[in-house]
Protein backbone atom coordinates (compact mmCIF):
# COMPACT_ATOMS: atom_id res chain seq x y z
CA UNK A 1 0.00 0.00 0.00
CA UNK A 2 1.34 3.31 -0.97
CA UNK A 3 2.81 5.88 1.39
CA UNK A 4 -0.29 8.80 1.88
CA UNK A 5 0.41 11.83 0.50
CA UNK A 6 -1.40 15.51 -0.24
CA UNK A 7 -2.99 15.21 -3.39
CA UNK A 8 -1.92 17.99 -6.11
CA UNK A 9 -5.23 19.05 -6.45
CA UNK A 10 -5.69 20.20 -3.04
CA UNK A 11 -6.31 23.66 -2.30
CA UNK A 12 -4.27 24.36 0.69
CA UNK A 13 -2.80 22.48 3.26
CA UNK A 14 -3.48 22.05 7.12
CA UNK A 15 0.41 21.29 8.84
CA UNK A 16 0.50 20.21 12.36
CA UNK A 17 3.01 19.57 14.43
CA UNK A 18 2.51 16.91 16.60
CA UNK A 19 1.79 13.40 16.74
CA UNK A 20 -0.66 12.06 19.43
CA UNK A 21 -4.48 12.10 19.62
CA UNK A 22 -5.12 15.83 19.29
CA UNK A 23 -2.71 15.69 15.93
CA UNK A 24 -5.51 13.01 14.39
CA UNK A 25 -8.70 15.28 15.88
CA UNK A 26 -7.18 18.16 13.86
CA UNK A 27 -6.82 15.66 11.15
CA UNK A 28 -9.90 14.40 10.77
CA UNK A 29 -12.14 17.63 11.11
CA UNK A 30 -10.20 19.01 8.10
CA UNK A 31 -10.98 15.99 6.25
CA UNK A 32 -14.51 15.39 7.22
CA UNK A 33 -15.09 18.90 6.48
CA UNK A 34 -13.16 19.33 3.13
CA UNK A 35 -11.50 16.08 2.58
CA UNK A 36 -8.19 17.50 2.91
CA UNK A 37 -4.97 15.42 3.55
CA UNK A 38 -2.91 17.15 6.31
CA UNK A 39 1.03 17.26 6.90
CA UNK A 40 2.03 15.52 10.50
CA UNK A 41 5.39 16.97 11.21
CA UNK A 42 7.07 15.58 14.15
CA UNK A 43 10.26 13.65 14.93
CA UNK A 44 9.36 9.78 14.75
CA UNK A 45 5.51 10.08 13.09
CA UNK A 46 4.41 6.87 15.34
CA UNK A 47 1.35 6.34 17.21
CA UNK A 48 -1.80 7.92 16.52
CA UNK A 49 -0.91 9.76 12.84
CA UNK A 50 0.61 6.42 11.38
CA UNK A 51 -0.91 4.18 8.70
CA UNK A 52 -3.58 6.85 7.96
CA UNK A 53 -5.05 7.69 4.89
CA UNK A 54 -5.90 11.15 5.96
CA UNK A 55 -2.24 12.31 6.97
CA UNK A 56 0.92 12.86 5.36
CA UNK A 57 3.76 11.71 8.30
CA UNK A 58 6.66 14.54 7.99
CA UNK A 59 9.36 13.44 9.99
CA UNK A 60 11.91 16.03 11.29
CA UNK A 61 14.77 14.16 13.82
CA UNK A 62 16.06 17.83 14.69
CA UNK A 63 12.02 18.59 15.98
CA UNK A 64 13.31 20.82 19.06
CA UNK A 65 15.85 22.38 17.34
CA UNK A 66 14.29 25.99 16.12
CA UNK A 67 16.43 26.42 12.44
CA UNK A 68 15.68 22.93 12.05
CA UNK A 69 12.03 23.42 12.36
CA UNK A 70 12.25 26.84 10.49
CA UNK A 71 14.29 24.95 7.74
CA UNK A 72 11.30 21.97 7.56
CA UNK A 73 9.18 24.23 7.59
CA UNK A 74 9.96 26.19 4.58
CA UNK A 75 10.85 23.20 2.76
CA UNK A 76 7.15 22.30 2.82
CA UNK A 77 6.55 25.95 1.88
CA UNK A 78 8.54 25.27 -1.51
CA UNK A 79 7.78 22.34 -2.11
CA UNK A 80 3.09 23.12 -2.29
CA UNK A 81 3.93 26.55 -4.13
CA UNK A 82 1.53 29.14 -3.83
CA UNK A 83 -1.03 26.76 -1.69
CA UNK A 84 -2.02 28.00 1.07
CA UNK A 85 -0.43 26.75 4.50
CA UNK A 86 -1.81 26.64 8.17
CA UNK A 87 0.48 25.61 10.69
CA UNK A 88 -1.56 24.44 14.07
CA UNK A 89 -0.94 22.24 16.67
CA UNK A 90 -2.70 20.90 20.53
CA UNK A 91 0.03 21.79 22.83
CA UNK A 92 1.03 24.66 24.80
CA UNK A 93 4.86 24.89 24.37
CA UNK A 94 4.66 24.46 20.53
CA UNK A 95 2.17 27.37 19.73
CA UNK A 96 4.47 29.33 21.56
CA UNK A 97 7.30 28.20 19.64
CA UNK A 98 5.58 29.05 16.26
CA UNK A 99 4.23 32.03 17.26
CA UNK A 100 8.09 32.84 18.49
CA UNK A 101 9.14 32.01 15.29
CA UNK A 102 6.33 33.51 13.48
CA UNK A 103 8.83 36.70 11.72
CA UNK A 104 10.88 33.34 10.24
CA UNK A 105 7.40 31.72 8.58
CA UNK A 106 4.96 34.06 7.62
CA UNK A 107 3.61 35.08 5.33
CA UNK A 108 4.72 31.46 3.44
CA UNK A 109 2.55 29.75 6.30
CA UNK A 110 -0.45 31.62 8.06
CA UNK A 111 -0.06 31.23 12.08
CA UNK A 112 -3.77 31.47 13.43
CA UNK A 113 -2.57 32.57 17.17
CA UNK A 114 -2.69 35.77 19.19
CA UNK A 115 0.93 37.86 19.93
CA UNK A 116 2.96 36.32 21.97
CA UNK A 117 2.65 39.07 24.79
CA UNK A 118 -1.46 38.27 24.86
CA UNK A 119 -0.60 34.37 24.83
CA UNK A 120 1.46 35.32 27.96
CA UNK A 121 -0.89 37.35 29.49
CA UNK A 122 -3.62 34.58 29.30
CA UNK A 123 -1.96 31.76 30.18
CA UNK A 124 -0.14 32.54 33.37
CA UNK A 125 -2.34 31.43 35.95
CA UNK A 126 -1.79 34.15 38.27
CA UNK A 127 -2.98 37.03 35.44
CA UNK A 128 -5.71 35.04 34.44
CA UNK A 129 -6.70 34.21 37.86
CA UNK A 130 -6.64 39.26 38.30
CA UNK A 131 -8.43 39.18 35.23
CA UNK A 132 -11.17 36.65 36.41
CA UNK A 133 -11.33 39.13 39.74
CA UNK A 134 -11.28 42.35 37.72
CA UNK A 135 -13.83 41.03 35.36
CA UNK A 136 -16.34 39.50 38.35
CA UNK A 137 -16.02 36.03 36.50
CA UNK A 138 -16.50 32.99 38.70
CA UNK A 139 -12.65 31.66 39.92
CA UNK A 140 -11.09 29.35 42.77
CA UNK A 141 -9.65 31.13 45.32
CA UNK A 142 -5.99 31.89 44.16
CA UNK A 143 -2.79 32.27 45.73
CA UNK A 144 0.32 32.81 43.67
CA UNK A 145 3.81 31.44 44.90
CA UNK A 146 6.98 32.52 43.91
CA UNK A 147 8.84 29.21 43.48
CA UNK A 148 12.51 31.50 43.24
CA UNK A 149 12.06 32.86 46.83
CA UNK A 150 10.83 29.06 48.69
CA UNK A 151 13.64 29.85 51.64
CA UNK A 152 12.18 32.97 51.86
CA UNK A 153 8.48 32.33 52.07
CA UNK A 154 7.99 29.18 53.97
CA UNK A 155 8.21 30.67 57.12
CA UNK A 156 6.77 33.88 56.21
CA UNK A 157 3.79 34.92 58.19
CA UNK A 158 1.94 36.93 55.37
CA UNK A 159 1.92 33.52 53.05
CA UNK A 160 0.55 31.69 56.13
CA UNK A 161 -2.24 34.57 56.26
CA UNK A 162 -3.30 34.15 52.65
CA UNK A 163 -3.07 30.36 53.16
CA UNK A 164 -5.57 30.33 55.77
CA UNK A 165 -7.77 32.15 53.19
CA UNK A 166 -7.78 28.03 51.33
CA UNK A 167 -8.52 24.99 53.05
CA UNK A 168 -6.49 22.22 52.73
CA UNK A 169 -6.26 19.97 51.31
CA UNK A 170 -5.74 21.92 47.94
CA UNK A 171 -4.66 22.20 44.43
CA UNK A 172 -0.73 23.19 43.59
CA UNK A 173 0.09 23.56 39.63
CA UNK A 174 2.43 25.76 37.58
CA UNK A 175 1.51 28.87 36.56
CA UNK A 176 3.37 28.51 33.16
CA UNK A 177 2.79 25.24 31.45
CA UNK A 178 5.59 26.07 28.41
CA UNK A 179 8.00 26.40 30.84
CA UNK A 180 6.90 23.92 33.21
CA UNK A 181 7.37 21.43 30.93
CA UNK A 182 11.41 21.69 30.83
CA UNK A 183 11.68 20.98 34.72
CA UNK A 184 11.51 17.61 36.16
CA UNK A 185 11.83 16.47 39.64
CA UNK A 186 10.47 13.22 41.82
CA UNK A 187 6.49 12.82 41.84
CA UNK A 188 6.02 15.69 39.11
CA UNK A 189 2.31 15.70 38.04
CA UNK A 190 0.45 18.20 35.83
CA UNK A 191 -1.56 18.94 39.03
CA UNK A 192 -0.88 17.96 42.25
CA UNK A 193 -2.64 17.83 45.72
CA UNK A 194 -1.34 18.97 48.74
CA UNK A 195 -3.34 17.83 52.37
CA UNK A 196 -1.31 19.78 54.85
CA UNK A 197 1.00 22.94 54.56
CA UNK A 198 3.68 20.62 55.24
CA UNK A 199 2.94 18.61 52.19
CA UNK A 200 2.79 21.51 50.63
CA UNK A 201 6.47 23.01 51.54
CA UNK A 202 7.76 19.87 50.77
CA UNK A 203 6.51 20.05 47.31
CA UNK A 204 7.72 23.78 47.05
CA UNK A 205 11.39 22.62 47.95
CA UNK A 206 11.19 19.98 45.37
CA UNK A 207 10.17 21.92 42.34
CA UNK A 208 12.48 24.78 43.90
CA UNK A 209 15.60 22.12 43.44
CA UNK A 210 14.35 21.63 40.15
CA UNK A 211 15.40 24.68 38.87
CA UNK A 212 11.93 26.12 37.94
CA UNK A 213 12.26 29.63 37.88
CA UNK A 214 8.02 30.70 37.71
CA UNK A 215 5.28 30.44 39.94
CA UNK A 216 2.97 28.11 41.05
CA UNK A 217 -0.61 28.54 41.51
CA UNK A 218 -2.10 27.54 45.03
CA UNK A 219 -5.90 27.25 44.59
CA UNK A 220 -9.31 25.97 46.58
CA UNK A 221 -9.88 22.42 45.98
CA UNK A 222 -13.76 22.61 44.71
CA UNK A 223 -15.27 19.40 45.96
CA UNK A 224 -15.96 16.66 43.33
CA UNK A 225 -15.22 14.00 41.40
CA UNK A 226 -14.11 13.88 37.39
CA UNK A 227 -17.78 14.35 36.54
CA UNK A 228 -17.63 17.93 38.48
CA UNK A 229 -15.58 19.32 35.48
CA UNK A 230 -16.40 21.32 32.46
CA UNK A 231 -15.13 22.55 29.28
CA UNK A 232 -15.81 25.39 27.07
CA UNK A 233 -13.84 25.99 23.05
CA UNK A 234 -14.35 29.51 21.84
CA UNK A 235 -13.61 30.96 18.63
CA UNK A 236 -13.06 34.65 18.03
CA UNK A 237 -12.95 36.32 14.59
CA UNK A 238 -10.14 38.61 13.55
CA UNK A 239 -11.72 41.46 14.61
CA UNK A 240 -11.59 39.92 18.43
CA UNK A 241 -15.41 38.57 18.40
CA UNK A 242 -16.43 35.56 19.87
CA UNK A 243 -18.16 33.64 17.36
CA UNK A 244 -18.87 29.80 18.51
CA UNK A 245 -18.68 28.73 21.45
CA UNK A 246 -19.05 24.73 22.50
CA UNK A 247 -19.92 23.48 26.16
CA UNK A 248 -19.71 20.04 27.61
CA UNK A 249 -19.47 18.30 30.79
CA UNK A 250 -16.51 16.22 31.53
CA UNK A 251 -17.33 12.68 32.72
CA UNK A 252 -13.55 10.31 33.12
CA UNK A 253 -10.02 12.54 32.97
CA UNK A 254 -6.94 11.16 32.13
CA UNK A 255 -5.02 9.92 35.18
CA UNK A 256 -1.53 9.35 33.70
CA UNK A 257 1.18 11.75 35.73
CA UNK A 258 2.19 12.85 31.82
CA UNK A 259 -1.68 13.47 30.83
CA UNK A 260 -3.58 14.21 34.12
CA UNK A 261 -6.89 16.31 33.65
CA UNK A 262 -7.22 15.56 29.89
CA UNK A 263 -10.85 15.47 29.71
CA UNK A 264 -11.31 11.28 28.20
CA UNK A 265 -15.15 11.57 28.46
CA UNK A 266 -17.30 14.48 27.65
CA UNK A 267 -21.34 15.01 27.08
CA UNK A 268 -22.02 17.75 24.68
CA UNK A 269 -24.49 20.61 25.56
CA UNK A 270 -25.07 24.11 26.62
CA UNK A 271 -24.17 26.74 29.55
CA UNK A 272 -24.95 29.81 28.27
CA UNK A 273 -24.30 31.25 31.72
CA UNK A 274 -20.98 30.30 31.19
CA UNK A 275 -20.17 31.02 28.09
CA UNK A 276 -21.54 34.49 28.35
CA UNK A 277 -18.63 35.11 30.88
CA UNK A 278 -15.74 33.63 28.29
CA UNK A 279 -16.99 36.07 25.66
CA UNK A 280 -17.09 39.10 28.50
CA UNK A 281 -13.10 37.79 28.89
CA UNK A 282 -12.19 36.94 25.14
CA UNK A 283 -13.77 40.46 24.25
CA UNK A 284 -12.04 42.82 26.76
CA UNK A 285 -8.64 41.13 25.62
CA UNK A 286 -9.13 41.17 22.38
CA UNK A 287 -8.67 37.17 21.65
CA UNK A 288 -8.08 36.08 18.18
CA UNK A 289 -8.61 32.18 17.21
CA UNK A 290 -9.05 29.84 19.13
CA UNK A 291 -9.94 29.30 23.37
CA UNK A 292 -10.42 26.42 25.37
CA UNK A 293 -11.02 27.16 29.05
CA UNK A 294 -10.82 24.45 31.93
CA UNK A 295 -14.13 24.76 34.64
CA UNK A 296 -15.24 23.09 37.80
CA UNK A 297 -18.86 22.51 38.57
CA UNK A 298 -18.94 24.27 42.34
CA UNK A 299 -21.74 22.70 44.29
CA UNK A 300 -21.09 24.57 47.96
CA UNK A 301 -22.34 28.00 45.51
CA UNK A 302 -23.85 26.62 42.03
CA UNK A 303 -21.56 28.70 40.18
CA UNK A 304 -19.31 26.87 37.25
CA UNK A 305 -15.48 28.42 37.58
CA UNK A 306 -13.01 29.08 35.77
CA UNK A 307 -9.62 27.61 36.41
CA UNK A 308 -7.74 28.71 32.72
CA UNK A 309 -7.39 29.55 28.85
CA UNK A 310 -5.02 27.42 27.02
CA UNK A 311 -3.90 29.28 23.90
CA UNK A 312 -5.51 26.31 21.07
CA UNK A 313 -7.84 24.29 20.26
CA UNK A 314 -7.93 21.85 23.75
CA UNK A 315 -6.34 18.07 23.29
CA UNK A 316 -9.87 16.43 23.20
CA UNK A 317 -10.41 19.12 20.28
CA UNK A 318 -12.92 16.53 18.81
CA UNK A 319 -16.01 17.32 21.61
CA UNK A 320 -16.74 20.39 19.37
CA UNK A 321 -16.95 18.31 16.23
CA UNK A 322 -19.12 15.91 18.53
CA UNK A 323 -21.20 18.77 19.58
CA UNK A 324 -21.90 20.01 15.74
CA UNK A 325 -19.48 22.40 14.98
CA UNK A 326 -16.18 21.52 12.66
CA UNK A 327 -13.30 23.28 14.29
CA UNK A 328 -11.23 23.13 10.71
CA UNK A 329 -14.25 25.49 9.35
CA UNK A 330 -13.64 28.71 10.96
CA UNK A 331 -9.79 28.36 10.02
CA UNK A 332 -10.15 27.53 6.36
CA UNK A 333 -13.17 30.03 6.14
CA UNK A 334 -11.46 33.47 8.04
CA UNK A 335 -7.51 32.33 7.02
CA UNK A 336 -7.63 30.88 3.66
CA UNK A 337 -10.59 32.06 2.49
CA UNK A 338 -10.38 35.18 3.67
CA UNK A 339 -14.62 35.74 4.93
CA UNK A 340 -15.07 38.31 7.74
CA UNK A 341 -18.28 35.81 8.97
CA UNK A 342 -20.67 38.73 8.38
CA UNK A 343 -23.23 36.34 6.94
CA UNK A 344 -22.87 34.58 9.66
CA UNK A 345 -25.12 33.97 13.34
CA UNK A 346 -23.24 36.44 15.60
CA UNK A 347 -22.81 33.85 17.78
CA UNK A 348 -22.96 30.15 17.34
CA UNK A 349 -23.17 28.15 20.30
CA UNK A 350 -23.04 23.92 19.52
CA UNK A 351 -26.03 22.35 20.63
CA UNK A 352 -26.41 18.53 20.22
CA UNK A 353 -25.61 16.43 22.77
CA UNK A 354 -23.38 13.72 21.92
CA UNK A 355 -20.76 11.57 24.16
CA UNK A 356 -17.45 12.06 23.10
CA UNK A 357 -14.99 9.59 24.41
CA UNK A 358 -11.26 8.35 23.41
CA UNK A 359 -11.91 5.24 25.78
CA UNK A 360 -13.91 2.79 26.20
CA UNK A 361 -17.54 3.37 27.27
CA UNK A 362 -17.81 0.22 29.81
CA UNK A 363 -14.50 2.11 30.85
CA UNK A 364 -16.19 5.35 31.10
CA UNK A 365 -19.61 3.96 32.64
CA UNK A 366 -17.40 2.27 35.99
CA UNK A 367 -16.65 5.93 37.07
CA UNK A 368 -20.13 7.28 36.58
CA UNK A 369 -22.77 7.88 39.55
CA UNK A 370 -26.09 6.56 38.75
CA UNK A 371 -27.96 9.56 36.89
CA UNK A 372 -24.92 10.56 34.41
CA UNK A 373 -24.63 6.11 34.01
CA UNK A 374 -28.16 6.13 32.45
CA UNK A 375 -27.66 9.39 29.97
CA UNK A 376 -24.32 7.87 28.53
CA UNK A 377 -26.64 4.23 28.52
CA UNK A 378 -29.41 6.56 26.89
CA UNK A 379 -26.77 8.15 24.36
CA UNK A 380 -25.18 4.88 23.61
CA UNK A 381 -28.59 3.21 22.17
CA UNK A 382 -29.47 5.86 20.32
CA UNK A 383 -25.99 5.74 18.59
CA UNK A 384 -24.86 9.17 19.81
CA UNK A 385 -20.70 8.52 20.53
CA UNK A 386 -18.12 10.14 19.14
CA UNK A 387 -14.39 8.62 19.41
CA UNK A 388 -12.00 11.03 17.59
CA UNK A 389 -9.78 7.70 16.63
CA UNK A 390 -12.63 5.50 15.39
CA UNK A 391 -13.33 7.42 11.66
CA UNK A 392 -14.89 5.19 9.21
CA UNK A 393 -12.93 6.80 6.65
CA UNK A 394 -9.74 6.10 7.59
CA UNK A 395 -9.55 2.35 7.10
CA UNK A 396 -5.93 1.45 7.20
CA UNK A 397 -5.97 -1.88 9.10
CA UNK A 398 -2.72 -1.47 11.00
CA UNK A 399 -4.54 1.80 12.49
CA UNK A 400 -7.35 0.12 13.66
CA UNK A 401 -5.01 -1.77 15.04
CA UNK A 402 -3.61 0.28 16.94
CA UNK A 403 -6.99 1.81 18.12
CA UNK A 404 -8.17 -1.16 19.13
CA UNK A 405 -4.73 -1.69 21.31
CA UNK A 406 -5.12 1.68 22.77
CA UNK A 407 -8.36 1.06 24.25
CA UNK A 408 -6.75 -2.10 25.62
CA UNK A 409 -4.22 -0.54 27.08
CA UNK A 410 -5.85 2.37 28.50
CA UNK A 411 -8.16 -0.25 30.19
CA UNK A 412 -5.23 -1.98 32.14
CA UNK A 413 -3.23 1.87 32.69
CA UNK A 414 -7.44 3.11 34.65
CA UNK A 415 -7.14 -0.29 36.97
CA UNK A 416 -3.76 0.19 37.72
CA UNK A 417 -3.37 3.83 38.48
CA UNK A 418 -7.07 5.35 38.76
CA UNK A 419 -9.88 2.74 40.56
CA UNK A 420 -13.20 3.71 40.70
CA UNK A 421 -13.98 5.88 43.62
CA UNK A 422 -16.15 5.41 46.59
CA UNK A 423 -19.29 7.86 46.38
CA UNK A 424 -21.48 8.96 49.22
CA UNK A 425 -24.73 7.30 48.81
CA UNK A 426 -27.57 9.91 48.41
Amino acid sequence: MSVTTVPDDQRFVPVLLGADAATYSLARSFHEEYAAVSVAVSRLGAGPVANSRIIEVSRLADFDDDDALVAHLQGLGERFGDRPLLLLTSTDYLVRRIVTLRDRLEPRLTIPYPDLALIDRLTDKAQFAELCRELGIAHPETVVYDVARHEQLKDDPELNERLAALSFPIIAKTGNSATYERYDFPGKQKVHTAASRAELMDLMQRVHDSGYPGTFILQDMIPGLDDGMRILTCYCDRAGRVRMGAFGHVLLEEHLPETLGVPAAIITGQDRAVLDEAVRLLEHVGWRGYANFDLKYDPRDGRTKFFELNPRLGRSNFYVNAGGVNTARYYVEQYVDGSDLSDEPRLVESAKEELYTSLPVPLVLRYLPGDLRKKVLSLVARGKVTNPMMYARDPHPKRWAYVGAYGANQVRKYVRVYPPPKREKA
